[in-house]
């Protein structure tokens, strides 16, 4: 006999109508007929409500194919102005506090002039946004209505386990509502996204385009993790699915409801890499596990905890630490102004230290400076580097001296491919330590410019007249 979803359905059952004491310590299996017939439906009751569809409108400006052109521009410019046209993006949310506050994912609401979300029972509000991060591709909405709303509360994504019954609420291809159930198919994937988030919860509940931001959902209708990516090449499911971790959602929301203008990630003042089988061979490893350490950085919170290079951590606070990308997650749960206990072996020996989490220190002013005039750099908005500011352009936090934030379309410097992360090492022989040099250097409007560029690690010599 092949069990599909009616067993699924059954263990619903089992687990809710147990006594207390089985509810929260045992997970059993189908034992009768009639447990095979039983049904989601109470638990779709209990949370459908607090699943939205999400409607974002954006205004996207299309530019004429003569933009940045002078003549043109001169001559032409008032009679083929840019074009502007609506664009219209379907989503999903979750609502987690009965004042109206919802879950979803950045990508959804990226852009957005007009946000609205239609609830099940075909009710409709405008939505602002209260914080959003493209790098964890979340977002915080807050609903322009009175409530109470109903909610869907924040669970625990850490008491999640392989095998776990699981129910995908969203609305995919704009069709409305859509209930899919399944399983937890593995726990702490990375390597999925392009952003530099890598801790997702993989299922097997069909997850389509549409079911951004909506909630996955386990048998005590708790939230345990927000849907955000399908993995197939086609654009549909194919049954494997991923959720952002419901603890991660919870330290977002927290986030949002304290006013923070944007989401804070710990400091750590370290590098890590992953640990591959010849590592874990040379470092009496039984297996490739953990985060190993390449580099401290001097005065750093990874230095006064006693982090030394060569070390593995392998737990934070108990919990295990399978890659580099767990490691920023766990440390990113615990929160800034929160010490970490993390465990790390050195010479094949476990031992604890307490890591103070705190934010990236501004340790130079960034003094933001737009370059003018006549020269390569006109055009570029600069600044000094720092490790906050490097955190925030997605650059390693142990790099320093001027690095570009912005470049203008049609400038100078867009004209000689400068982009914004390349950092200016020096200027006609100069070397460039602060934007304020830069400025300095440039303002000589020099016949021949001799530049050096640091893009990614490596070093590129330029030459302009």
């Amino acid at each position: 006999m092949i069990l599909g979803h009616r067993v699924f359905a059954a263990l619903v059952f089992a687990v809710a109508m147990s006594t207390p004491a089985m509810a929260q310590d045992a997970k059993t299996v189908p034992q009768s007929r009639a447990e095979m017939q039983l049904s989601f439906a109470p638990l779709v009751k209990q949370t459908a409500n607090a699943v939205v569809n999400v409607y974002a409108e954006r205004v996207v400006e299309r530019r004429s194919i003569f933009a940045g052109d002078p003549f043109f521009e001169e001559f032409f410019g008032q009679r083929m102005p840019n074009r502007t046209e609506k664009q219209s993006s379907l989503g999903s949310g979750v609502i987690v506090g009965r004042d109206g506050l919802v879950v979803t994912n950045n990508h959804v609401v990226e852009g957005a002039n007009d946000i609205k979300v239609a609830l099940a029972d075909g009710r409709e509000y405008p939505c602002k946004i209260m914080l959003k991060d493209d790098r964890l591709d979340l977002a915080v909405m807050k609903i322009e209505a009175d409530g109470p709303f109903d909610i869907i509360p924040i669970g625990d994504s850490d008491a999640v386990e392989v095998g776990d019954l699981v129910l995908a609420m969203g609305n995919p291809f704009g069709v409305g509502q859509t209930v899919t159930s399944g399983i937890v198919s593995a726990l702490a994937r990375n390597q999925i996204s392009n952003g530099d988030f890598g801790f997702f919860i993989q299922t097997d509940a069909a997850i389509n385009p549409g079911n951004s931001g909506g909630g996955l959902i386990n048998m005590k209708g708790e939230l345990i993790g927000i849907n955000t990516a399908i993995f197939s090449r086609g654009g549909g499911s194919n049954g494997v699915g991923f959720a952002i971790p419901a603890n991660l959602v919870k330290v977002f929301v927290a986030s949002a409801q304290g006013g923070g203008g944007s989401f804070i990630r710990p400091f750590v003042g370290a590098t890590f890499e992953p640990v591959t089988s010849d590592v874990a061979d040379a470092l009496g490893l039984d297996r490739a596990r953990g985060a190993l350490v390449t580099a401290v950085q001097s005065g750093g919170p990874a230095e006064s905890a006693g982090m030394r290079p060569g070390q593995v951590v392998v737990a934070v606070n108990g919990m295990a630490v399978e890659h580099p990308d767990a490691l920023g997650y766990r440390l990113t749960t615990v929160g800034i102004g929160h010490e970490a206990r993390v465990t790390v072996l050195e010479d094949g020996k476990p031992q604890d230290i307490a890591l103070k989490l705190e934010q990236a220190p501004e340790t130079a002013p960034r003094d933001e400076r737009l370059i003018e005039g006549r020269n390569p750099f006109a055009g570029a908005v600069v600044a000094n580097l720092s490790p906050r500011l490097a955190d925030e352009l997605r650059m390693p936090t142990s790099l320093q001296g001027v690095v570009v934030t912005e470049v203008n379309r049609g400038s100078p410097a867009a004209r000689i491919g400068l982009a914004p992360k390349d950092i200016v090492r020096s200027v006609n022989g100069t070397a460039i330590d602060s934007s304020k040099t830069l400025e300095s250097v440039v303002a000589d409007e020099a016949s021949f410019w001799r530049v050096e560029i640091e893009r990614g690690g490596q070093l590129i010599r330029q030459f302009f007249r």
